[in-house]
């Protein structure tokens, strides 16, 4: 007859001397520390070991949900030229990193022309949620709205819109860039309507509200779907020269100037005389 010997239970936290460092154990699934609390608890080299194994899975965290966001390479906020657009509310963007309106499960949406830095606010606030602590996902609107529209079956375009519907923080990049079928609103409009007042949207357009019929011209889902998108919103527009172009323009100066630094002869260099051969 083989005797099956019960497996320790974890202490009474009112026995546990640590009660802090045997909560962290637990969180981490160390059940044979916690089991054996009154042997092990008072161990130095116990605490030393849960830091370490506290250190590596969030560093392993952060690195798993920076990928899975999918950022791409972007500027810092730091580098962000606050003097170039000619309408901006510095104060009221600040204020949204906050990521107080994450925490109420609103929306932001960036309005603006090309090139004025919506698309580098968007990516920092996606990465400052990471940072946080919280998973995000940043894409642009064409490539949201093709990779549903390319599922063949509704079971299929049901696993896809639950996976956009996980994020804690959805950006969705550059609405209205390019014209869209009515289906395309459709899908856009599931999207909003499975995260209202659940979980937060970004979205960046270059596009006022009113023209969104322009964008989705055959939908009746527009009015719906800005109604939605807006009813718990900070609404920031932008206005200004493409930064872009400015930054291109300078590009092609400073080549200029080079080109013609090269060309220009040294000054106060005279040619040799040709010496007379005997």
């Amino acid at each position: 007859m083989v005797t099956v010997t019960p497996m320790p239970q974890p202490s009474p936290a009112s026995d546990v001397v640590d009660q802090d460092l045997f909560q962290r154990a637990a969180r981490l699934g160390l059940y044979g520390a916690t089991a054996h609390w009154s042997t092990v608890g008072s161990e130095p080299l116990l605490r030393t070991l849960i830091e370490y194994e506290e250190e590596e899975r969030s560093h392993r965290s952060l690195e798993r949900r920076l990928r899975n966001a999918k950022l791409g390479r972007f500027k810092p906020m730091a580098d962000f030229d606050w003097t170039w657009p000619k309408k901006i509310d510095r104060d009221h963007i600040e204020e949204i990193f906050s990521l107080e309106f994450v925490a109420e499960a609103a929306n932001v949406v960036l309005v603006g022309p090309n090139g004025i830095g919506k698309t580098m606010i968007a990516q920092n606030l996606a990465y400052r949620a990471i940072l946080s602590g919280r998973t995000a996902c940043f894409l642009t609107a064409s490539e949201l709205l093709n990779d549903l529209a390319a599922r063949e079956s509704s079971s299929a375009l049901m696993r896809r819109l639950r996976h956009y519907s996980q994020p804690g923080l959805l950006v969705i990049d550059e609405v209205g860039y390019l014209a869209s079928s009515s289906e395309h609103a459709d899908l856009l409009f599931e999207i909003v309507t499975r995260r209202y007042q659940e979980k937060s949207i970004v979205l960046t357009t270059n596009k006022g509200f009113r023209e969104w019929t322009d964008v989705f011209p055959s939908s009746t889902a527009v009015v719906t779907l800005v109604d939605r998108l807006t009813h718990k919103a900070e609404i920031i527009e932008i206005d200004g020269e493409s930064y872009r172009r400015k930054e291109a323009e300078e590009r092609k100066q400073e080549r200029q100037r080079r080109l013609s630094g090269r060309r220009k002869k040294p000054e106060g260099v005279r040619p040799r005389k040709a010496t007379p051969r005997k």
